[in-house]
């Protein structure tokens, strides 16, 4: 059976893609379980053993699927020491392909491939069908490679040459369905923000100069909108290509802190290319190019707040090297069709916003490794001093924070672990003993 891509709703409308003539289609291959599941009528708000069941039948389906159209690949009978198809036989088998780094290098691997990303692209098929699924942890899987897929999508519709390159519409699939999918759990409405106002009493303070009574009349004063109403589509227009792809990281965000680091530290790099020759003064910034190396330094070495594998903060690196992920990017950059290269990538706000939010996360979550907030860091160096060249204050104003942000982190860690060497040296010293601390209680 053919489907494709259609907004909730409506009857598609004519349109042309950019990149593609025809409408983005692939077949879907039903599900035994989801057959089952059809022609018993079992409710799973009824049973919720059969839920559970159901989703893993549907989990093992897909990464069975996905080991066939992979049985090609010279890697792929050595995944985490067997054949890829051994991750189905685990008790949540998509959380076990989210969290494996080589089935993860050996999916990309096959992304970066310079005929891949085609309407024909087996691979893009299987990424559009499972998120189609519908089944959360198969659509964690799926975000995970999508900074990897927009990297590789936005380099090449970008590129000088992009009228010689096969077509994209196996990539433009995977986004469309990604936005289509947020178009239908947004409901047409968008997402709003309510800043706080000073000028309004609260439960913490009273304004000083009086409560303002013209705001209580315009109660929308206070509220900003964070991402628009969105729009259905039924293919990626060159005007509509940065919304589409900024929804999809837009939904990656939500889930972040489920990604594993290897697909952070993905994002982390090819932001950087995207801001695109490497410029020097990223480093320069007010003329702290030496602070801001030695912090860099101290950061990766000394630091063990930002380090919490004692040291190991280079394993994901030292892995990516193992399995041949370094050889590829080399490669694929060598023939101008790398992972972002040295592509200049336009960044309107609609992509420019969720990019920010995303390395903000990177660089100042406590759970993140060393590499991937290295990675960051440089990332939102570049994209300031991007932002610096094209003149924009909106996203000046936001990287420079997040830049100052970063510096503060990483000096408030250095001096953390210079007094925690200090405080080690010196254990024999007597110190004070604190006063017991005193509580008020209420009779």
């Amino acid at each position: 059976m053919d489907f494709s891509v259609k907004p909730p709703g409506g009857s598609p409308s004519p349109s042309s893609s950019t990149s593609s003539s025809t409408p983005h289609r692939f077949k879907s291959a039903g599900t035994p379980t989801a057959t089952a599941a059809a022609v018993s009528g079992i409710s799973s708000d009824r049973d919720p053993m059969h839920s559970w069941w159901e989703s893993v039948s549907k989990q093992r389906s897909r990464i069975l699927s996905l080991s066939s159209l992979l049985s090609g690949d010279s890697h792929s009978e050595d995944v985490d020491g067997g054949p890829i198809s051994s991750l189905a036989d685990s008790d949540r088998p998509a959380l076990s392909l989210l969290s494996s780094r080589a089935a993860y290098s050996l999916i990309s691997s096959t992304l970066r491939n310079p005929a891949s990303g085609s309407g024909s692209d087996p691979l893009c098929q299987w990424l559009y069908e499972t998120y189609l699924s519908s089944d959360p942890p198969l659509r964690l899987v799926v975000l995970s490679f999508l900074p990897l897929l927009v990297g590789m999508y936005l380099s090449r519709i970008h590129s000088s040459d992009s009228s010689s390159l096969p077509s994209l519409s196996g990539f433009e699939a995977v986004l469309l369905a990604i936005y289509a999918a947020e178009v239908k759990a947004r409901a047409g409405k968008p997402i709003l923000v309510h800043i706080p106002d000073l000028s309004q009493p609260s439960l913490y303070h009273t304004p000083l100069n009086g409560v303002d009574k013209s705001r209580d009349s315009n109660p929308t004063a206070s509220v900003g909108v964070l991402s628009p109403q969105l729009e259905p589509q039924i293919a990626v227009k060159s005007t509509k290509r940065a919304s589409i792809v900024g929804v999809g990281l837009q939904c990656y965000f939500k889930e972040i802190s489920q990604m594993p680091a290897w697909s952070k530290l993905e994002f982390c790099k090819l932001s950087a290319s995207w801001a695109g020759q490497d410029c020097d003064c990223k480093e320069k910034i007010d003329g702290d190019e030496d602070k801001v190396l030695a912090l860099t330094n101290g950061f990766a070495d000394d630091s063990p707040s930002f380090n919490g594998n004692g040291g190991r903060s280079l394993e994901i690196e030292d892995d990516f090297d193992r399995l041949g992920i370094r050889e590829n990017e080399e490669q694929l950059s060598s023939n101008g069709i790398g992972g972002g290269g040295s592509v200049r990538i336009p960044l309107p706000w609609e992509l420019f916003q969720p990019t920010l939010r995303i390395l903000g996360h990177c660089l100042l979550s406590p759970l993140n490794t060393g590499d991937v907030k290295d990675a960051a860091s440089n990332a939102v160096r570049s994209l300031y001093a991007r932002a610096s060249h094209d003149l924009n204050p909106q996203a000046i104003l936001a990287t420079r924070s997040l830049v100052n942000l970063d510096t503060s982190a990483r000096t408030t860690a250095k001096n953390a672990s210079a007094g925690t060497v200090n405080g080690s040296s010196n254990v024999n010293t007597p110190s004070k003993s604190k006063k017991p601390e005193i509580l008020l209680s209420s009779k």
